[in-house]
């Protein structure tokens, strides 16, 4: 008897699945959180699963959020507050007066409240020295290099370039997730400077110095060149002009105007900041200080 209770002792222990499992659940329960590894040599099946899910795989993903949520976590008020000015029409998405509760907005909408930009994530500035054959757009269809490769790792925000250089010119680019930054110093009014070293072809005449120097027409427009002379030391195919105009290829369509053609162009000044000890393809975070004179202009 002794035996076959032993015998059935033995049969209930190996038929007890869900026993078994509960054990085994407990020990990898207590084994993740206690952040023990699993003994070498055994696979360990919930691995992938917990990698899968893990928080913050799926911080990084961008989802959608709450309006409410978005102004809320911009500073400007609590949630509770943000649905009533929701209902007030003080928030826009895209261009839209959003009333609706709940609605849900995306990163890479363009969200105000007063007509002000807002941005729940912290403002970044990167300062870009733009080589030669990287043009400034987000990403390209034809698989041709973007500056967005060489600032890619600066911050884990999506940041966008603050205006242009075309593909061969060089020198420097902001770039920010500051939308109000960016219409400041994207737009004429503001007469945001920028310094640019430009080699012609041949010596440019002092004829036509003055005349580009002087307020012209071109392409139905009148061009205002602030500053513009022979750089000193340099042959006189070497110039430096400065203009706070935001028209595309402005420089070049202002020499080839004259009859010049521009080989090489470089922006060595913009809004202040300078390309000093930046080498070319490199980025920097601009200093707090330097946030505060962009602010300033």
């Amino acid at each position: 008897m002794a035996k076959q209770n032993s015998s059935r002792g033995r049969q209930a222990k190996t038929s007890s699945p869900n026993s078994d499992s509960k054990k085994k659940s407990t020990t990898v329960r207590k084994s993740f959180n206690k952040g023990k590894t699993f003994t070498k040599g055994k696979a360990n099946p919930y691995r992938k699963d917990i990698r899968k899910d893990s928080p913050k795989q799926r911080l990084e993903e961008p989802t959608e959020i709450r309006l409410n949520k978005y102004i809320s976590n911009s500073g400007i008020c609590s949630r509770r507050e943000a649905d009533t000015y929701i209902k007030a029409g003080s928030a826009t998405v895209n261009g839209k007066v959003i009333t609706e509760m709940g609605y849900k907005v995306k990163p890479t909408d363009d969200v105000r409240f007063d007509d002000v930009s807002i941005n729940p994530e912290p403002k970044r500035y990167v300062l870009l020295n733009k080589p030669k054959n990287y043009i400034t757009t987000m990403d390209d269809e034809r698989g041709r290099h973007t500056v967005m490769e060489l600032v890619g790792k600066a911050t884990k925000e999506r940041i966008y370039p603050v205006g242009r250089l075309d593909r061969n010119t060089t020198g420097l680019l902001l770039f920010t997730n500051d939308g109000e930054m960016a219409k400041k110093l994207t737009h004429p009014k503001h007469n945001i400077k920028k310094l640019y070293h430009a080699s012609l072809d041949k010596k440019l005449a002092l004829t036509d110095l003055q005349k580009i120097s002087e307020n012209f027409v071109l392409e139905g427009k009148m061009v205002f060149v602030d500053a513009i002379s022979y750089i000193e030391n340099e042959s006189k195919t070497e110039i430096g002009i400065e203009i706070h105009s935001g028209r595309n290829r402005i420089v070049r369509k202002i020499f080839e105007h004259f009859g010049y053609k521009v080989t090489k162009l470089d922006r060595v000044i913009f809004a202040g900041m300078t390309k000093k000890n930046l080498p070319r393809g490199h980025w920097k975070h601009l200093t707090q200080q330097e946030v505060n004179n962009l602010k300033m202009i």
